[in-house]
């Protein structure tokens, strides 16, 4: 009934906000994420790379990763989880049901309120470093210099919690105008930042060191030196975080947005935010929550876990991003209107071409980086003081994590389509359940079956495709089927999948016998003969099995029936 009534005030708007066609429009929208998110992860690598250059798997780098998780697991949380479902749902209603005056205003009202308690949750972060950090990584005691390295770290990175929070309002804006390619690049900028931000720090705290680390005589320096040097690449994060929220304001002032200096706790679309940001807190926490779970197990397992873990998922970061993201971020505000309207068969059909494009990209994917992770590894990090034990190590972790990648990209799909409905109860739910389960996983896999670091990365990818099953299963129940055939195409995908990996495996064995000595050369040429393979195996099998290609899939859409409207959902 609300969707009906606010027919006339939407048409009513200024500028109103289209309704893209289901699928070339998504198909076009989701190829700009892409091609952004890819140039983010590729920056984000160079970043990795440079980290792991100059330090190494070692004390410095362990201490950087934990203390960038804590504000880190804050954002996912909070300000680009939680705070991006809830705003871009609220604001698509204000859009959409009141105009254009109504959702800048709300805009204003978030961005101010943001400042106030993103700002004490950020004093009281600094304040209260030491206790996360023995928290999260008790284990880091026994190993001297390396908690209150730890701690600091912590204490300086956390600000950028608040600038990202910022940026997260500023993507949920642009995003919701259908403006997509700046905030997916302002992720590269960040990584620009914290790279080119880092290494000016660290040069003028500690030139000696980098002067050192460039000489490859890094492991003789001193401690104090290292110290110093990677607390200069931490104040390179809160270089990145400006970075990232600057570039995004030009193209938030071109959309119309006039900041307002509006605050008011009694705002109904305001509470509405709070309202969604509670239980979507929550629904959003599984991957990361589970990953911080993991640094604590990981701690006690000495020098290096950590590291391996942080280097593989930052390769799963690449699909994820690519596929689950993109397609994530475009499908939400198409979702959210679908649902404000009641269209409930077109937003299930949005939802049900999205997760078999979802599919379709994420498991060779995945087989691919399972089997082949070491030449992957070792030709981006296999550098300086990250050697061929580490990239072994990285390889087998990355291995763990495949086995979750076509879950953790579908919940990216699937958690927001729920809150798009108004409904984040069920993904809070799922995710208390997953957490819990993951911690009894760890405890199994590392406690009781000795697998070390790589049980780590196998529970997470378990609970991760537990989150996408149960998303699934409650989604078709709420709103019925979600495309057809989907079931078909994943088996077809699979075999297809089968094929390629034999082919690839086929000719980096043939290739064996003729690599060159340098290690960084042989592993180009096993990752170019491998990605070439794999490709063209792949893309055979499925025009033999009758797969669609992404352009189809997308586009599938745009015919048939027209559209039914939903009943109106029952109260609470």
């Amino acid at each position: 009934m609300e969707a009906e009534e606010s027919a006339p005030a939407a048409a009513a708007l200024p500028t109103p906000t289209r309704e893209p066609p289901a699928g070339a429009d998504l198909a076009r929208q989701a190829s700009v994420v892409s091609v952004a998110v890819l140039a983010s992860r590729v920056v984000g690598l160079v970043r990795e790379q440079t980290l792991a250059f100059l330090f190494g798997a070692g004390r410095e780098l362990d201490a950087f990763v934990t203390a960038f998780r804590v504000p880190n697991l804050f954002r996912d949380l909070f300000a680009e989880g939680a705070l991006s479902a809830a705003f871009v749902t609220t604001f698509t209603h204000a859009l959409e049901r009141d105009g254009e005056a109504a959702a800048w205003r709300l805009a204003s009202l978030v961005v101010n309120a943001l400042a106030v308690v993103v700002g004490g949750v950020v004093l009281l972060g600094v304040l209260g470093a030491p206790a996360l950090v023995g928290a999260i990584a008790p284990g880091f005691a026994e190993i001297p210099g390396k908690l209150p390295l730890t701690v600091r770290l912590t204490a300086i990175m956390f600000p950028f919690l608040l600038l990202v929070a910022l940026a997260a309002v500023a993507m949920g804006i642009l995003n919701t105008r259908n403006v997509f390619a700046v905030p997916a690049a302002a992720g590269a900028f960040f990584n620009v930042g914290s790279v080119v931000g880092g290494l000016a720090c660290a040069a003028w705290l500690a030139p000696d060191y980098l002067r050192l680390a460039l000489h490859g005589g890094a492991d003789g320096a001193a401690p104090l030196l290292a110290e110093r040097a990677i607390t200069g690449m931490a104040v390179g994060t809160l270089v990145g975080g400006l970075c990232q929220l600057g570039v995004q304001l030009p193209a938030l002032r071109r959309t119309g947005f006039r900041y307002r200096p509006v605050l008011d706790p009694r705002d109904p679309r305001l509470r509405e935010v709070l309202r969604l940001m509670g239980p979507a807190t929550i629904g959003a926490a599984a991957v990361q929550v589970n990953v911080f779970v993991n640094s604590n197990f990981a701690s006690y397992l000495g020098n290096g876990p950590v590291s391996w873990l942080n280097v593989a998922f930052r390769f799963m970061q690449l699909p994820i991003g690519l596929f689950g993201v993109a397609i994530g971020t475009v499908t939400l505000p198409a979702v959210s209107r679908q649902s404000a309207r009641g269209d409930v068969e077109a937003l299930g059909r949005t939802v049900g071409e999205a997760l078999e494009l979802v599919a379709l990209l994420c498991i060779p994917a995945a087989a691919g980086l399972a089997l082949f992770g070491v030449p992957l590894v070792g030709l981006v990090y296999e550098h300086g003081r990250f050697g061929p034990a580490d990239t072994a190590a990285a390889a087998q972790a990355l291995a763990g994590y495949a086995l979750g990648l076509a879950g953790y990209a579908g919940i990216k799909v699937l958690a927001p389509s729920f809150f798009a409905l108004g409904d984040a109860r069920i993904p809070m739910l799922v995710s208390l359940l997953s957490i819990g389960t993951n911690w009894a996983l760890n405890w199994t896999f590392v406690r009781a079956l000795h697998l070390g670091h790589v049980g780590l990365a196998i529970s997470t990818s378990a609970v991760a495709l537990g989150n996408c099953v149960l998303l699934y299963a409650f989604l078709c129940r709420r709103i019925g089927p979600l495309g057809r055939g989907l079931g078909r195409a994943l088996a077809r995908i699979g075999v297809a999948t089968a094929v390629m990996l034999l082919a690839a495996a086929a000719a980096d064995a043939a290739l064996a016998p003729h690599l060159p000595v340098r290690p960084l050369a042989a592993y180009a040429l096993r990752v170019a003969t491998i990605l070439g393979t794999a490709g063209a195996a792949f893309a055979t099998a499925c025009a033999a099995l009758g797969v669609a290609l992404p352009r189809r899939l997308l586009r599938r859409g745009r015919g048939g029936r027209p559209p039914r409207r939903a009943r109106p959902a029952p109260p609470g």
